[in-house]
């Protein structure tokens, strides 16, 4: 399917790149910017821009305005980018309805993998190891009680449900951390991604982040593109991707990647 104009529902780096490579295809492009992104370079780099109603990451979590906003432009795709709403299922539908295209996996694909539970029990499914963790969101209590049960000198890690990146998250290594990394969490999700919840999972402490791209075509074909190791971070955000991961084994790779696809 081709594509003519392109909304681009996201900001700043995220909106660039999209905005710079839709132009070597040819692709008409609309940005959208916030009341406080008016000045942002993915604004003047657009075919056209649009604004949006508030401040903050607010507007760009709206799924009304960025929908209205899409069919007003006259776009018939809409890319979200990374962040936001790119994982969000309820706007990939949307989307559908109003015959615009989302750019991005489907909308049973995000809600199955969008929710960060939900993928835990894909995984162990398809026998693809996992830490221990909660089978759903929890409650601070329930966040307790897993901390506890785990054991004298374990730690575990705080995550938002939907969403990634490295938003929402929180290590708390004693009890009287848990309360305000808890809260913390919940906040910073619910700003980031629409969505407070969060979940628990053990922390394994000198773990590498060894992540596989995965992609589709919309068949049903599904390959990789090998791995990279962001093991290199601040607060949980990637700083460094290292492609291919150095140290890892053949036999290890092999798994991991068999594993991301069989996903």
């Amino acid at each position: 399917m081709s594509i003519s104009r392109l909304l681009i529902a996201n900001r700043g780096e995220v909106a660039v790149r999209l905005i710079r490579t839709a132009s070597e295809m040819k692709i008409a492009t609309v940005a959208v910017y916030s009341e406080d992104d008016a000045r942002g370079l993915h604004v003047t780099l657009a075919d056209e821009a649009e604004a949006l109603s508030g401040v903050g990451a607010a507007p760009y979590l709206d799924i009304e305005m960025m929908v209205e906003v899409a069919k007003r432009s006259q776009c018939d795709a809409v890319h979200p980018g990374w962040g936001f709403l790119s994982e969000n299922a309820n706007f990939a539908e949307r989307c559908e309805r109003e015959g615009i295209t989302f750019v991005g996996p489907s909308v049973a694909t995000l809600r199955a993998l969008g929710d960060k539970t939900l993928a835990r029990s894909i995984a162990k499914e398809q026998s693809v190891p996992t830490l221990r963790g909660s089978d759903g969101p929890v409650s601070l209590e329930e966040a307790h009680d897993f901390l506890r049960n785990l054991g004298p000198d374990a730690s575990i890690i705080i995550k938002a449900v939907a969403g990634g990146g490295g938003r929402g998250m929180r290590a708390v290594s004693s009890a009287d951390e848990l309360d305000s990394a808890y809260r913390r969490c919940q906040s910073e999700a619910l700003r980031a991604f629409g969505n407070g919840e969060v979940y628990v999972e053990e922390r394994m402490p000198r773990a590498r982040h060894i992540e596989i791209q995965v992609v589709g075509d919309g068949s049903g074909a599904v390959s990789h593109l090998w791995e990279r190791d962001c093991s290199i971070q601040r607060r949980h955000q990637k700083l460094v991707e290292i492609a291919p991961a150095p140290g890892l084994s053949p036999e290890l790779r092999a798994r991991l990647t068999a594993d991301a696809v069989r996903i």
